[in-house]
């Protein structure tokens, strides 16, 4: 019999664990660990206390209720109105999910029959191009373009990506890997095109308001005609830095929601239980404490692109990591990524299978998890590696 089910032809491996997996075989603390989205800031501590408190909870020890704890439903629902403005039901519009990329695999079930296509940018996270196509999809990537100094969408390939086919867009903004971020203009033509050729978009929020550089939020159901076509899927995983929770959700209108709601149940069954106290206390705190995360954040990329000043490295408008142009350099992502670990101990991943034209040239560097005191010096491994 075969060893490989047919829907998995098209899925490659991710290359982020394989990274991992050689950093710490290596076990060498000099190496920068710039190959994962990890972050060390702590989550709030509302949060670990409440998770503390949820371990004694017979409550929190329970299949019970399969979408998600009512109490967490309408802090999830509060957090998306303050953000977008727009007010969702928690029982009817919102479940909670194991992780955001759980929300994000239950909502293409959901949604995709065999060869829908899902319009999503270039580059994107292989897992969610791997979630399309294990949901049956097929992913046609849109290429961002390095313009002036910042990634851009190339809107007319947007434009062209629609095809009798397509089922939705699926836009992460900001987005990962490149930490590019969209503009007004390409909202806009978002909208348009869901309005016109009647689709779904599904936004990955799950670094919404890692945004630097001062620019503006924009939550895409409030533009004209999207509250009824947006999906939205957020989690407690970046902003909070709660990883470990796996604690997500997904909120959208009511039609919809019932059958996601019908999936999820069909797979992980309940998200963690001890877990959902601690993401509801997560979402009540002041909105200070993502800015002090994100400012944390903003400077350690801040001294990476000065150190690696020179070099083509693609400066992040926001998210926790940004592109090295390998091509630029006379090698593969692959190939620098090699030299980057053995020259200079620097883990960081190729990005094979990533994007059609923006893939296996670059190599990403996530700089969530390392303090600015260890990523001092940087420029000089980069060097001593590359050139």
């Amino acid at each position: 019999t075969s060893d490989r089910a047919k829907r998995l032809a098209h899925v490659p491996p991710i290359g982020v664990d394989a990274m991992g997996a050689r950093a710490d075989a290596a076990a060498d603390p000099d190496i920068l660990r710039l190959e994962n989205l990890d972050t060390d800031l702590r989550p709030p501590r509302s949060a670990l206390d409440a998770t503390r408190a949820a371990i004694l909870d017979d409550d929190a020890n329970s299949y019970l209720p399969f979408l998600g704890h009512a109490e967490l439903r309408e802090t999830i629902v509060g957090h998306v109105r303050r953000l977008s403005g727009i007010g969702y039901q928690a029982e009817a519009e919102c479940i909670v999910t194991a992780g955001g990329l759980n929300g994000i695999m239950v909502t293409l079930n959901a949604l995709l029959d065999s060869g829908d296509e899902v319009v999503v940018t270039d580059p994107t996270y292989i897992g969610m191009l791997n979630r399309i196509r294990i949901a049956g999809g097929v992913p046609v990537q849109v290429p961002f373009l390095w313009l002036d100094g910042a990634w851009r969408l190339d809107l007319q390939k947007l434009v062209d990506a629609i095809g009798p086919d397509t089922r939705a867009l699926f836009i992460m903004n900001p987005s990962m890997p490149s930490g590019a971020c969209l503009d007004g203009e390409a909202w806009r033509l978002i909208a348009g095109l869901c309005e016109k050729h009647d689709l779904w978009l599904i936004y990955n929020a799950a670094m919404e308001r890692i945004l630097y550089d001062g620019r503006p939020y924009q939550h895409p159901a409030t533009l004209d005609g999207m509250h009824e076509r947006t999906i939205t899927i957020g989690s407690v995983s970046k902003e909070y830095r709660m990883i470990g929770w796996r604690v997500g959700w997904v909120v959208g209108p009511a039609a919809i929601m019932r059958e996601i709601g019908l999936v999820s149940i069909s797979d992980v069954v309940v998200p963690v239980g001890i877990a959902q106290g601690g993401a509801a206390a997560a979402l009540r705190e002041p909105e200070s404490d993502v800015l002090e995360a994100v400012a944390t954040w903003e400077a350690r990329r801040n001294l990476i692109v000065a150190e690696l000043d020179g070099l083509p490295i693609r400066n992040a408008a926001g998210s926790w990591s940004m592109l090295l142009d390998a091509g630029e350099l006379g090698m593969s992502g692959l190939e620098a990524s090699t030299r980057l670990f053995e020259r200079g101990r620097v883990a960081a991943t190729p990005m094979d299978n990533w994007g059609v034209v923006h893939g296996a040239r670059y190599v990403r560097l996530v700089f969530s998890n390392e303090p600015v005191d260890r990523l001092a010096g940087i420029g000089e491994r980069f060097r001593r590696s590359l050139l």
